[in-house]
């Protein structure tokens, strides 16, 4: 009689435990996941037979905890699994080595295991949609803006056009006076460079004609590092350049290809420390090429992230840059129906990552 009480008060707790955890999931906030799973351990604690003499220990891929010291020697582990994968497990130890663990506490610990792994697939499909939901408003407004932009690069050709047409004709005519001559050069230069920057929005807005053909951008790659090694290393900066595949073809202009790739690869330049690594990929999926530039540079700012690839925004101080490079990238992979995505490392840096198809 005194067995079965023994073993339905087990019970009894034992189903509370699980309980609690289920409350406990319900109402988890992903960016308190410390706190969640640190409830989750105490409660499977109480739930043991000896709960004085019980520790556990949680580790997932988002956070660790502990409710005391973990004996090595007397334990019982379960797997937390995601989606299949191992993401993690739960432990439970005894203090005291003459003690041992009952045959539902291994259940339950399988149990609780299962429920925090149900938790982590809803807090990665939050995440998913989350980004995702970043990512089509950030394609709206670039896809608008591009628009806009196309309608004002066309309006400011025509008088881009004929000021620099015209300040030619009047150099011909003043070219003994010096300085209207001057004066006159300054007007020429200056239309030149504007007309420049309404040719790298035409590429933002992807109104640039095109000479698509097969191209192999291992080569490119090559010869970009190859021309910008005078640069790598006066900015003192390390490279690797990571390419199994001796061919990676798909179809492209390859001028605009070769702009893509340096535009890039500068701009990590700019941005990494000195002794800092940039890693320089390409490899390819089914249908597409994959392109990645990462540097160990200082990262963007939640702000940056969302604005980087707009015209005339940057990051580099005023005179350092005129905030078209990546815009030009950004118009140039769209008009070769690719996506390009920036995005911190998880220790220091950012990574741009291009994906261009292969037809």
């Amino acid at each position: 009689m005194e067995n079965t009480e023994k073993a339905l008060k087990e019970r009894i707790k034992e189903l509370t435990c699980l309980y609690e955890v289920s409350s406990i999931i319900v109402n988890a906030d992903f960016e308190e996941m410390d706190e969640a799973l640190n409830a989750i351990a105490f409660s499977l604690k109480n739930g043991f037979q000896y709960p004085k003499h019980t520790e556990i220990a949680i580790e997932t891929s988002l956070s660790a905890i502990e409710t005391g010291n973990i004996n090595k020697n007397i334990n019982l582990t379960s797997e937390i699994r995601v989606f299949n994968k191992t993401n993690g497990a739960i432990i439970a130890s005894l203090k005291n080595d003459k003690s041992s663990f009952l045959k539902e506490e291994k259940q339950l610990l399988d149990s609780v295991a299962l429920k925090i792994g149900n938790l982590l697939e809803r807090i990665e499909i939050q995440r998913n949609e989350t980004s995702l939901k970043r990512q089509m408003e950030r394609s709206d407004r670039l896809s608008i803006l591009g628009e806009i932009t196309a309608g004002i690069s066309h309006e400011l050709n025509t008088p881009l056009a004929n000021i620099l047409g015209f300040a030619e004709l009047l150099k011909n005519d003043h070219s003994k006076d010096k300085h209207i001559s001057e004066d006159l050069d300054k007007i020429i230069q200056n239309a030149i460079f504007s007309r420049e920057v309404v040719k790298k929005l035409m590429f933002f807005a992807c109104e640039m004609p095109q000479e698509m053909q097969k191209v192999n951008i291992v080569p490119s790659i090559k010869n970009a590092v190859t021309l910008l090694d005078a640069s790598f290393k006066k900015a003192e900066v390390k490279y690797i350049v990571k390419i199994e595949e001796e061919k990676l073809f798909l179809r492209a202009d390859t001028i605009q290809l070769t702009q893509i790739i340096f535009n890039l690869i500068i701009n990590a330049i700019y941005f990494s420390p000195k002794d800092g690594l940039i890693t320089i990929e390409a490899f390819q999926s089914k249908n597409e090429i994959i392109f990645k530039i990462s540097d160990e540079g200082s990262g963007l700012a939640e702000e940056s992230l969302e604005k980087i690839f707009q015209p005339f925004f940057t990051t580099k101080p005023t005179g350092d840059g005129s905030g078209l490079g990546l815009s030009v990238v950004h118009g140039i992979v769209a008009s070769h129906d690719g996506s390009i995505m920036a995005e911190n490392n998880p220790q220091k840096g950012a990574t741009f990552t291009v994906r261009l198809p292969k037809t």
